[in-house]
């Protein structure tokens, strides 16, 4: 705790150096004095069994609403108010209480997951053996076994493997998404210590940098003593195993631990996601502060008008009610203040403080409809739709612009080989053979024909110049030959590539007879036609963004010396000085306006002092301890030059199902679609097409291939003229990453200008920050609009992260973005129904209990105020203490809330057909300032008929009795009570259009328990009260025939105008929604006809879905949108009666 206290004021920083000394196995040198590290302790929990409350409770009251509550509570107990500190204290404790158990359970689940990790068992190297200890444990400078299968448990460099040459096989899938197999190294001089006891005598010294979250920089070097003579050797992140990667297709390995717990990199990159507000919540805090407002008027006003009353002598101190001297002799000021702060407590109930917790309760809740429906369940890969934050489900029906990845999210991410260019002539692949374009396979099943030789070296080309592995069925070769799987050992092998490119273009070499078989050490071995070749590889010129290709150097069968190539035409093509260069250009651009994704493959042959040249020069740059990335890149340069071309390949990413349909009924219901991806224009363009993104009638809009600041404003300019000029009612827009540099820079607002005219736009070549500042610019546009951004992969995490809602894809680079996301579907199609439906129905229940919160209270405690007009503002409380405390908790709570987690407006297959009913919810309309204030002032006005109504039945001579005894105040305000609680009820019928048994229940039983509590509480003489104003008042109000009639009469008179009002704007105005209710009311009647049909497909589905599975009985299983059995069982039918 000391040290703690230390480092935050700045004594005691944790690290002092820039770098930082790792001794192998912790064998210290004589007086060193070793570096404090962290241990190995994972910490994603907020909370301690010490801190909860403390923490909670404050994290709790900055909320305005509850700050406010317990301010008012502490009034109560320090002056003498009208009302009990039970009044406030209660529902404030009522609300904290929930909402603290509520976080409780979900920081007590994340210190499961916490401890779960931490506790996770490990072998680690210590006193000359293997010892099991747990995870947390781990020290810097411990020597970890990890065995094949196992996630790394800390930040470790490799030391050795069960192969000689000390290199081993992991997948990264849970950091970056990447689900290749990446292959990482020792250093020679370590990689042959094995064993347990030779690492244990291992004299080794690593350093390295401090702790830093880039996933793909690490540099240090590591110096090995060995017979008195020190070895140095540099180390990169090839040598480095990130805490969270997986150990594949090895044994066993062994690494130091360099970076352990919240210092390691994973823990690092872990994002504190910035709390996301919806629109709502934002309007609701607006009016929270409108309503504040009308409380301190009101406060104001009583305590100036009971001043001016008491300016009267008769009234300031009447005969029954004298001062004492205490009273006469107080301060005026003080006297103000309190009566000011009375005023304020008497009048606090405007103030909704359950509403905070109703709306928590109806997200919590509403939430899981999201994975409970089947029409977002996808059968194929099992996959339910999932809801990682529930606090934005209302703006899911608020979305004005869609940022969309293009791979793996439109697409199915799946690779197939389609055409190539070999040489100039272009080939499609049939039954597995070559064939030119324009011809035919005359013998399918024959031999294979005779290749020439530029088609044989292309072939071997792909094969060769990857970063392809493969996993056999039969782990462990017999012999100890590595390629033994190629002799007949194992029948079935299986591809793992960097990317489904290359994974799909080793397969059809495979199919055409080039088959790569493997690789081990330093050697590669293909099979071609039969006949084994082994290559030996002498370098590996790794991918990178800047480049945007890789190398592998080879010394073939016959001892030459040749490098292959691949990559994106624009780095191969200028670079290539023979070959056919012009054709395989007009090919490539052929195949991408097929949609097709293009690689161009070159080679360079070295002769024997070229070569030489080129070893030296790669391993000065890859030794070198100082830049050594761009002396890399320079040698990489002078390498890949006078290249020889070879062809291009064409490789088909089809498109996901109804991704079309869907892309339309997002245009149709007023939704902009942006499409961010990282490939080619022309590729971009064509799937843009294809998908319904583009239309063929559009008019398409380019700024591309921009080198200046001045040369893209002279575009923009020409581009806006262009939209004013062209009388096309739709423009679409293309932009690559550089031109989007260049804009962004210094012409921000005109391409803003261009982009907002253009229905939709198409950003390629994209860098995963550009695509989250082109979200943050539309974001923070003046017009602040919803953005939802939606991806499958780790490059999709930033702009995820930026929009207002993120959507993630279950798709196959990995489960970054579904852990970055707000929620998570299978495919893109489901987003349909995500906005169009549910985002529809969780903002229209949002609002209306919105809505609905400070329009009861309104007419809850308007009443109160006005009496104070009657009792010459003597502070004196119209309802009992314990209606004040129960009627939000109990009396009016329940109806409320299952109207929010149940109502439909309209019916969903309404809602799907028809998408323009988004319009009539966008920009927050059912939340606006005109609809706030028409609820605000119904409650003031029927505030006034329960008050007014009220008194001028109980006159000042009236006798409601039989024996003719008068009623007393607590029956005028038990009698104003009960007129409230029912009209504010069937208030919330009025709006309710979907009705299940749950409506009636909560409905009718909210009136029957006032009724039922009010005739206990009033019946018994209760002797923990210290006084006893409500006995038999309500018996006596209901033995009135006259207070009978005064509570029907009154409650028409509220609700009546209401009637017609809906009556009048349904028949001669009506929106759409209303035009859809009259439709989808026909749709329930037509139900009647086709409930009989059979429940089978929602049977199996729902028996894939754990969090249905088993249902009680198959007929009392009920979906969010489909809550009836008659609706449930109508599902199958309707989806076969809308096709025809």
């Amino acid at each position: 705790m000391l040290r703690w206290i230390r480092q935050q004021l700045g004594f005691d920083p944790p690290h002092q150096s820039d770098t930082r000394t790792v001794y192998i196995a912790n064998r210290f040198p004589q007086h060193y004095n070793p570096q404090r590290f962290a241990d190995n302790r994972i910490i994603s929990s907020k909370y301690t069994i010490w801190n909860f409350v403390p923490k909670n409770l404050f994290e709790q009251f900055r909320r305005i609403a509850n700050f406010y509550f317990l301010i008012i509570f502490l009034v109560q107990l320090m002056i003498d108010t009208p009302t009990s500190p039970v009044t406030s204290g209660l529902p404030l404790f009522f609300v904290i209480t929930v909402t603290a158990i509520k976080q409780g359970y979900e920081d007590w689940l994340r210190h499961k997951a916490d401890n779960e990790v931490n506790g996770a068992p490990v072998l680690v190297v210590r006193s000359g053996s293997l010892v099991q200890t747990r995870s947390k444990n781990i020290r810097v400078g411990d020597i970890v076994r990890v065995a094949k299968d196992e996630t790394f448990p800390a930040d470790l460099v490799l030391l050795s493997s069960e192969r000689v040459e000390g290199t081993c096989h992991i997948t990264t899938a849970s950091l970056d998404g990447e689900t290749n197999l990446k292959t990482h190294y020792a250093v020679p001089e370590t990689a042959v210590s094995q064993s347990v006891s030779t690492l244990e005598a291992l004299q080794a010294v690593v350093e390295c940098q401090q702790p830093d979250a880039d996933l793909y920089r690490f540099v240090g070097r590591i110096t090995v003593t060995q017979q008195g003579e020190e070895i140095v050797r540099p180390l990169g992140p090839e040598n480095l195993l990130l805490r969270g990667a997986r150990l594949k297709n090895t044994k066993e390995i062994f690494g130091v631990a360099v970076y352990t717990g919240m210092e390691s990199k994973m823990a690092l990159n872990y994002k504190c996601k910035s709390q996301k507000r919806s629109a709502v919540e934002k309007s609701m805090n607006t009016f929270l502060l409108i309503y504040l407002g009308i409380l301190l008027f009101k406060a104001v006003l009583s305590t100036i008008l009971k001043y001016a009353w008491q300016a009267e002598e008769e009234w300031n101190e009447p005969f029954y009610n004298q001062k004492t001297d205490q009273e006469r002799n107080s301060s005026q000021i003080l006297t103000f203040i309190s009566d000011f702060l009375a005023f304020l407590v008497l009048y606090n109930f405007i103030i909704p403080i359950s509403l905070y917790v109703t709306v928590e309760m109806q997200k919590f809740m509403g939430s899981f409809f999201i994975g409970w429906d089947l029409d977002l369940y996808h059968e194929e890969s099992d996959q339910q739709a999932q809801v990682n934050t529930s606090d934005l489900n209302e703006e899911l029906g608020q979305v004005e612009y869609v940022f969309t990845d293009k791979t793996g999210t439109l697409t199915e991410n799946e690779m197939q080989f389609r055409e190539c260019s070999i040489n100039g002539v272009k080939y499609q692949e049939i039954n597995g053979k070559l064939v030119p374009e324009g011809l035919t396979e005359d013998s399918p099943d024959g031999s294979s024909p005779h290749m020439s030789r530029e088609q044989e070296l292309f072939l071997k080309a792909v094969s060769l110049c990857h970063t392809v592995q493969i996993s056999y069925d039969q782990p462990d070769p017999p012999g100890g030959d590595p390629f033994s799987h190629a002799n007949g050992f194992s029948s079935h092998m299986e591809y793992y590539a960097s990317s489904p490119d290359e994974k799909a273009l080793v397969e059809a070499t495979k199919r055409m007879g080039v088959t790569f078989m493997g690789s081990h050490a330093e050697r590669m071995e293909l099979k071609a036609f039969g006949k084994s070749e082994k290559y030996k590889v002498l370098h590996v010129l790794e991918f990178d963004a800047v480049r945007r290709r890789m190398s592998v150097i080879l010394q073939t069968p016959s001892g030459a010396k040749v490098l292959f190539t691949k990559g994106a035409e624009s780095s191969i093509l200028p670079f290539a000085t023979s070959g056919e260069i012009d054709k395989t250009r007009l090919h490539v651009d052929e195949f991408a306006l097929k949609g097709l994704r293009t690689l161009v493959v070159a080679c360079r042959h070295f002769s024997g002092e070229e070569y030489a040249e080129v070893d030296r020069q790669l391993h000065e740059a890859r030794t070198a301890l100082q830049q050594r990335d761009e002396r890399l890149a320079q040698v990489f340069s002078f390498i890949e030059r006078d290249l020889e071309l070879l062809g291009a390949t064409g490789v088909e990413d089809k498109l996901q199902e109804k991704v079309q349909e869907t892309i339309e009924a997002l245009r149709l219901a007023g939704i902009k679609v942006w499409v961010l991806t990282g490939d080619k224009h022309e590729t971009a363009v064509s799937v843009s097409l294809s998908c319904g993104h583009f239309h063929r009638t559009m008019n398409i809009l380019e700024l591309v291939q921009q080198r200046s600041d001045n040369e893209c404003a002279e575009q923009l300019r020409r581009l806006a003229r262009r939209i004013k000029e062209d009388h096309v009612i739709q423009h679409g827009l293309v932009v690559d990453g550089a031109s989007l540099s260049l804009a962004l820079r210094e012409h921000e607002k005109l391409f803003m200008e261009v982009s907002k005219n253009c229905s939709a736009v198409l950003c390629c070549r994209m860098a995963p920050l550009q695509k989250a500042k082109v979200v943050r610019l539309l974001k923070t546009s003046p017009e602040k609009p919803i953005t939802l951004a939606v991806g499958d992969g780790a490059n999709d995490v930033s702009m995820i992260q930026e929009a207002h809602v993120g959507i993630g894809i279950m798709g196959k680079e990995g489960r970054q973005a579904v852990r970055n996301s707000d929620y998570a579907i299978a495919r893109f199609k489901f987003l349909s129904k995500l906005l169009l439906v549910h985002g529809h129905f969780y903002y229209i229940r949002i609002t209306t209990l919105v809505q609905y919160f400070f329009y009861k209270n309104v007419c809850f405690i308007t009443p109160q105020f006005l009496y104070q007009f009657f009792c010459l503002f003597s502070q004196q409380t119209l309802y009992d203490s314990v209606y004040l405390t129960l009627y939000n908790i109990c009396f009016t709570s329940l109806p409320i809330l299952v109207y929010s987690l149940f109502e439909q407006l309209v019916h969903p297959h309404v809602l799907q057909s028809k998408p323009a009913l988004y319009r009539d919810i966008s920009r927050n309309s059912l939340l606006s300032f005109k609809t706030f204030l028409y609820w605000t002032l119904l409650g003031f006005c029927h505030a006034f008929i329960f008050f007014f109504g009220s008194y001028i039945l109980m006159g000042e001579d009236n006798s409601l009795m039989g024996n003719g005894q008068m009623f007393g105040n607590w029956t005028f305000g038990t009698l104003v009570f009960t007129v409230m609680v029912i009209t504010v009820t069937l208030k919330l019928a009025l709006e309710t259009h979907f009705w299940t048994w749950m409506h009636h229940f909560v409905t009718w039983g909210s009136i029957a328990f006032y009724f039922i509590f009010s005739l206990f509480y009033g019946g018994i003489i209760w002797p923990f009260l210290h006084t006893q104003d409500m006995y038999f008042v309500f018996v006596q109000l209901l033995s009135s025939g006259s207070a009978w009639f005064a509570i029907i009469i009154m409650v028409i008179a509220c609700l009546f105008p209401d009637v017609i009002k809906k009556v009048f704007y349904r028949h001669l105005q009506p929106t759409g929604t209303q035009k859809s209710q009259m439709y989808s009311n026909r749709v329930a009647i037509g139900d009647d006809f086709i409930a009989l049909q059979p429940l089978s497909r929602a049977k199996n589905q729902l028996g894939k879905i754990s969090l249905l599975r088993p249902p009680p009985r198959p007929s009392d299983a009920w979906s969010p949108c489909v809550a009836t059995r008659r609706a449930r069982a109508a599902v199958p039918a309707w989806h076969g009666w809308l096709s025809k």
